[in-house]
């Protein structure tokens, strides 16, 4: 049976998202190993391990597991792991050798990972698959506040260059990757991502709410990770100025081991004058996460950056309307004037007013959130693994001139 290593340092899909460093991509390298195992793929995630507790192996489904690599410290973040790149390295290949397992092929996710893909490419000699999720220029441009490793920016442009191909989630990011590193087109592949439109799925509101506990009212919903490139601090002023500002609640998923940026939002919603109306409640699992986006009204994302959204996707299978920055893969995302609004600017007016239209209007509601649903029946993760197989097979073949990449 083939099989491949799949490289995701910082990234355990294993962490529940919404947690610092734990976003869509943790969940993107979770869905795509469990649908590729179902296709044969025998799929190894390496990562490293992020509580001292963790073991070594995880089944995430028959045929995909997590293995966790003590390299450095757990509580180690993303910003100190690229010294122990090296180390992590001599892991993944001390696992393969010990278990006497070889690899057809390296997948790696964000920049960290790639240098560690490289590394391994070039010693099992097998083709090297890369997806940066996000880039350090792109994230300079939509804000300079942005301070990023160091070694960012010229590692993604060594690894554009040096791997077989690019995974990328729309025809945005393609073009990107192209003008800022030079990679050739026909190295880089849209394939986007999915969701299981059978966890995330409507249900009457009134129901998700007395499962929730949640009082009435209209609720916004922003789900994802505490961090500035979210543009938080825009729909915080945002709700503070909606015509039925006192009877809206805003609800955030996400912010579980950030307490800093938690202090930092609250204390803008004091200044504002909405902390009663602003709920953080942590990360949410995503068996759980169904619940809050079927009792809200409108989910939003005010990102100044994304690369796709996933949390657009996952509401919109919920048949709910989003309202979000015109950025990235977001406009893949939303249908603007059918399925939600996707807003130009970057800064409150716009959100106020494509607010205000939804949550003054259930007829509208309604009508875009059937819009959303359908549009999101058409993004799955068994496409995207579909696609994967055809891109996997075509490199291992011209590698190697092996058979194709499932099968016994």
């Amino acid at each position: 049976m083939r099989r491949i290593a799949v490289i995701s340092v910082h990234g355990c899909p294993v962490i529940q998202a919404g947690g610092k460093d734990a976003g869509g991509m943790n969940i993107y390298v979770l869905e795509t190993a469990r649908a590729l195992s179902t296709r044969g793929v025998q799929v190894d995630i390496f990562t490293r391990h992020h509580d001292a507790l963790d073991p070594m192996v995880v089944h995430l489904s028959p045929g995909a597991r997590a293995i966790h690599l003590p390299a450095g410290a757990p509580s180690t973040d993303k910003h100190g792991v690229f010294e122990l790149l090296p180390e992590f390295t001599r892991q993944v290949e001390s696992f393969a050798s010990e278990a006497e397992i070889e690899y057809d092929l390296v997948a790696s996710h964000y920049w960290l990972s790639g240098l560690v893909g490289m590394e391994l490419a070039k010693a099992w000699d097998v083709p090297h698959v890369t997806s940066f999720h996000t880039l350090a220029e792109v994230k300079r441009r939509a804000r300079p506040e942005e301070r990023e490793h160091a070694e960012r920016h010229d590692s993604e442009l060594q690894i554009a260059r040096a791997v077989d191909k690019v995974i990328v989630w729309t025809d945005h990011e393609r073009e990107l990757i192209s003008e800022l590193y030079g990679a050739c087109c026909d190295r880089i592949t849209v394939i986007p991502p999915g969701v299981d439109s059978r966890k995330f799925t409507p249900m009457p509101q009134r129901e998700a709410r007395a499962a929730l506990g949640m009082p009435e009212g209209k609720v916004l919903l922003y789900v994802g990770r505490l961090e500035r490139l979210e543009g938080l601090d825009i729909l915080f002023k945002a709700v503070s100025q909606l015509e039925c500002s006192e009877e809206v609640t805003l609800y955030i998923a996400g912010g579980s081991g950030n307490p800093q940026e938690v202090a930092w939002l609250m204390c803008m919603a004091s200044e504002l004058g909405i902390s009663d109306r602003v709920k953080i409640i942590g990360s949410v699992p995503q068996e759980k996460l169904k619940l809050y986006y079927n009792a809200a009204d409108v989910c939003v994302l005010p990102s100044y950056y994304e690369s796709f959204g996933l949390a657009a996707l996952e509401a919109a299978a919920c048949g709910r309307p989003v309202v979000a920055s015109k950025v990235g893969g977001l406009t893949t995302v939303v249908k603007d004037g059918e399925t939600g609004y996707l807003v130009s600017w970057q800064c409150p007016g716009p959100f106020v007013e494509r607010l205000d239209l939804l949550l003054n209007s259930d007829e509208l509601r309604e009508r875009m959130g059937v819009a959303a649903r359908r549009h999101a029946e058409t993004l799955r993760w068994s496409d995207s693994a579909d696609r994967l197989i055809e891109a996997y097979r075509g490199l291992i073949t011209t590698h190697s001139a092996e058979p194709a990449l499932a099968g016994d």
